[in-house]
């Protein structure tokens, strides 16, 4: 009787097991499948024209020809895409990002329908509009090869660079949020950059008299990030408060601050720029603040390094329009560990 019945259970087991395999979702292969499948399908569900919309070669101009605000680019927006297409496209995105980085992405699209509210804008209006972003794809995703993509709109810039399934450079990357923190409407009070503005407050009141003196570059802030939209970042001189002189909890403070901004790139990614900058030295590390201290005081910070700087600014919109941006001084545009692979390649 116990063998029959050990049997039975056994049975249903297997076959509950069974029918999760057969019917578990097709979304679970596809997040675990590499960024070359992913671009690949998606390459797959456009038309000829989309295609040639989409695909640019690898040492096209057009791959440093980045920004942050609403303008006409080049490359396939969101609003001519059908479903399928759309999906495709965002199943990309979720892959070259953390969770964490691809919600503050679809975050950041969001909050232009936030603004037409604010502004008063026609609901038709296509100055603010969540699917004006675009998907734009340099070289041919292969194995072996190096390729990159984009995806750019108003307050969101998230440039890739890949050598095959690898993500060898996530940078430049820029998240803006306008209004940061929401007035009113459905969404009063929502703050897509809270972390990045809150942590970097806490911070700095957290310096006494003379750290504070030594940290503030500026009375007044910067009106916007300094270096811009340059190809190659030009951060200028270290200044502001050096990571060697802040006290342990300080230390601890700007470290949060730090994997604030990284944890958006995927966790291999983050973790090689994090320790990048570890070997760099954490001494060399330097936070400056420009502006007031209070909230709705005009303010920038910035957190700069041997090998990368770090910027937000908060000045537009009496003080509530975040700029944030993240370069990399030695490998933007995965410019090195790509030229490393060539030479390699032609020995």
């Amino acid at each position: 009787m116990k063998r029959t019945i050990i049997f039975l259970l056994v049975a249903i087991i297997s076959t509950a097991l069974l029918a999760f395999v057969v019917f578990a979702p097709k979304a679970n292969k596809s997040l675990e499948s590499g960024l070359i499948e992913a671009v690949q399908q998606f390459q797959q569900t456009l038309d000829q024209d989309q295609q040639s919309r989409l695909t640019y070669n690898f040492e096209d101009d057009e791959r440093y020809n980045w920004h942050f605000v609403p303008r006409d680019r080049n490359g396939l927006p969101l609003k001519t895409m059908n479903e399928d297409q759309r999906q495709a496209a965002m199943n990309l995105l979720k892959l070259s990002l953390s969770e964490t980085g691809y919600e503050k992405a679809q975050n950041v699209m969001e909050l232009e329908n936030v603004l037409r509210l604010v502004e008063d804008r026609p609901a038709n209006d296509t100055y603010r509009d969540p699917e004006n972003y675009y998907f734009t794809i340099f070289g041919n995703p292969q194995p072996g090869e190096a390729w990159g993509w984009r995806l750019e709109g108003h307050h969101l810039s998230l440039n890739f660079s890949s050598l095959s399934n690898e993500i060898v450079s996530a940078t430049p990357t820029f998240f803006g949020a306008n209004p940061a923190n929401v007035p009113r409407g459905p969404k009063k009070g929502w703050r897509v950059l809270q972390p990045e503005e809150d942590l970097g407050r806490s911070l700095v009141k957290s310096l006494n008299e003379e750290q504070l003196q030594i940290a503030m570059v500026a009375e007044e802030a910067y009106p916007d990030i300094v270096t811009g939209t340059e190809v190659e970042a030009q951060a200028g001189k270290l200044a502001g408060l050096p990571y060697a002189e802040m006290n342990n909890e300080q230390q601890e403070q700007l470290m949060q601050l730090l994997e604030v901004y990284y944890n958006v790139h995927r966790a291999e990614v983050a973790d090689k720029s994090l320790e990048s900058i570890r070997e760099a030295g954490l001494e060399n590390i330097y936070f400056a603040w420009a502006g007031g201290l209070e909230v709705g005081d005009p303010h920038y910070y910035r957190l700069q390094g041997a090998t990368f700087v770090i910027e937000y600014d908060n000045t537009q919109n009496d003080a509530n329009h975040i700029h944030t941006v993240i370069r990399d001084l030695q490998n933007d545009w995965g410019e090195n560990i790509l030229e490393t692979h060539y030479e390699e390649a032609h020995k």
